[in-house]
């Protein structure tokens, strides 16, 4: 069977996606910019850190984004050895919707489960929904660490509002979503590939 090519004009969409990787921005804030290689070393460390400090680990999202930070609960979770709490639950996100209003489902949470100290990775593509702004204000009122995602306009609120923050400039949803659940797999994939080097005593 003959190997997929993906040269050509008919591959514009990979095409910007290739693009969108290359140009993916970092940060750690006060524009303190980081290259792809220097974001992704920093969180590996971060997150490797968290099981020694006895620290977890939230991840929010809405739609698409909500199906990249289910998945990221399940493999920091299991690949990444870290103590992760589940935001997603139907019944939680409907009883709080229902009880204080759709903006407040992460945050109502993060008040009652999150401890300093703890990360929070909030995941918007548009970098504006009021639900994930609230999430992140609460998390750094209460001293935890947090980590952000976005795309859409260079401008958008969200990306400078984390200690690290990660931007992809499309406005393209499957174009950022793609790219944050990229960037998230690596993350991951990297901690549990030095776990297992030390384990092996390289």
């Amino acid at each position: 069977m003959a190997a997929m090519t993906f040269e050509g004009s008919e591959n514009t969409y990979l095409q910007e996606l290739i693009v969108c990787l290359n140009e993916m921005e970092a940060d750690m804030g006060h524009n303190k910019q980081l290259s792809y290689n220097e974001i992704l070393d920093a969180l590996v460390n971060m997150f490797m850190d968290l099981p020694l400090q006895g620290r977890k680990v939230f991840f929010i999202g809405n739609g698409g984004s909500a199906g990249i930070s289910m998945h990221m609960t399940t493999d920091f979770l299991k690949n990444g050895r870290l103590q992760t709490h589940s935001m997603h639950d139907p019944a939680t996100l409907t009883c709080l919707a229902n009880d204080f209003g759709y903006e407040q489902v992460f945050s109502k949470q993060l008040e009652m489960a999150a401890k300093p100290g703890d990360v929070l990775v909030a995941i918007s593509s548009s970098g504006r929904s009021e639900n994930i702004l609230r999430a992140v204000r609460l998390a750094k009122d209460k001293k935890c660490r947090t980590v952000t995602l976005s795309g859409f306009a260079p401008d958008n609120p969200l990306r400078s509002m984390g200690d690290y923050n990660i931007y992809v400039k499309s406005h393209g949803y499957g174009i950022v979503e793609s790219l944050h659940q990229l960037f998230l797999q690596h993350v991951v994939d990297e901690v549990m590939k030095r776990y297992i080097e030390q384990e092996r005593g390289q």
